[in-house]
């Protein structure tokens, strides 16, 4: 009996083989591919663990020496402490904060960049500026709305309106007339003046100037009437009789000024506004360095000594997650859109 395989029965036992071959390396490669991907993924996962390796970078987008400057100050040490490297206040000034945030967004995703900013950058700057080069909405990673402070309605003591009701009334029969000064067009003490003159029915004056200490000065000096500024900005002058205090736009009376009614209580409501600091990574951040960074900021922030510490300069605490940053975010986009629309506010 003949057992040697014919030529076609030959040909058919070599072209398995073949196959069996290249399916064989075919998995061999496919292992090696698995295999360098999980050891690029658990070295990027090292890598994120052992963040923070160098110092970290902290941009506030102002001058040094405004609320949000000092809040980031206030923030550096403890988060030096609590995760073991530097964290360098970077101030990069400019176009109500744009500057910076458009530095904060094009810097790498690693960790290794974070930003300070208070509401213009995050809620007013889309509405005022043409062709922002980065969108607030989606170019950050948000951490965590640091702290909020209300504004409060100062008038020099000489103005005759001694409270809200009588500068209400006012108004109404000098339509025009009484003089706010602000930080500048698009301030935040200028959507807040806006949104008072909406909901009291009454016209004033807007005197804008390069920033709030001069704003201040000259109120201060008899040269305008009234001004919205932060609390923390005047409270030694309300304090020392120098500016008097008509009334605060938070929802209940501020604790630094307790005998201060609210807008709502003075006659005025839907006139709660807070200026606030938030916490921003470039979009993209890894989930373990985003969750240790997050963790580091409300520990930071809800340490006793901090609290009191801030409060002490009119400050509060809010120290909330990413989410519901965010959820706050959208809700202050859409606020000021309306404001901004409604009167007709420019930057210029």
């Amino acid at each position: 009996m003949n057992t040697q395989p014919t030529p076609a029965s030959a040909h058919g036992v070599a072209l398995r083989a073949s196959r069996i071959s290249i399916l064989l390396r075919g998995c061999a490669s496919v292992a090696i591919a698995l295999a360098a991907g999980a050891a690029v993924s658990s070295a990027a996962m090292a890598a994120n663990a052992a963040w923070p390796q160098k110092a970290v970078s902290v941009v506030v987008p102002f001058p040094a020496g405004g609320s949000t400057d000092t809040i980031a100050r206030m923030l550096a040490p403890p988060l030096n402490e609590k995760l073991g490297q530097p964290f360098v206040i970077d101030n990069r000034p400019g176009a109500t904060g744009a500057i910076g945030a458009t530095y904060v967004k094009r810097a790498p995703a690693d960790g290794y960049t974070m930003m300070v900013a208070s509401i213009g950058v995050y809620a007013v700057n889309p509405f005022l500026q043409k062709n922002l080069p980065y969108d607030p909405a989606k170019d950050f990673d948000l951490l965590t709305v640091a702290v909020r402070a209300p504004n409060v309605l100062v008038a020099n003591p000489n103005f005759p309106a001694k409270s809200l009701p009588e500068l209400v009334a006012y108004m109404k029969k000098n339509p025009g007339k009484v003089s706010f000064a602000t930080s500048g067009a698009g301030s935040s003490d200028h959507l807040t003046a806006a949104l008072y003159w909406q909901k009291s029915a009454t016209e004033g004056l807007h005197v804008p100037y390069k920033g709030g200490a001069p704003a201040i000065s000259d109120l201060l000096a008899g040269q305008v009437d009234v001004s919205f500024q932060n609390v923390n900005a005047v409270l030694q002058h309300i304090r020392t009789g120098k500016l008097r205090a008509l009334a605060v736009t938070s929802d209940k009376r501020s604790a630094v000024l307790p005998d201060v009614p609210t807008m709502a209580e003075g006659g005025v409501k839907d006139v709660e506004v807070y200026s606030w600091q938030g916490v921003a990574a470039p979009k993209g951040l890894p989930a373990d360095v985003k969750a240790r960074l997050h963790g580091a900021l409300v520990g930071a922030l809800k340490d006793p000594k901090m609290q009191q510490k801030l409060a002490e300069s009119g400050f509060e605490v809010v120290a909330n997650t990413p989410e519901q940053f965010v959820q706050f975010e959208n809700q202050e986009l859409k606020r000021w859109k309306t404001v901004i629309e409604q009167g007709k506010i420019t930057a210029e």
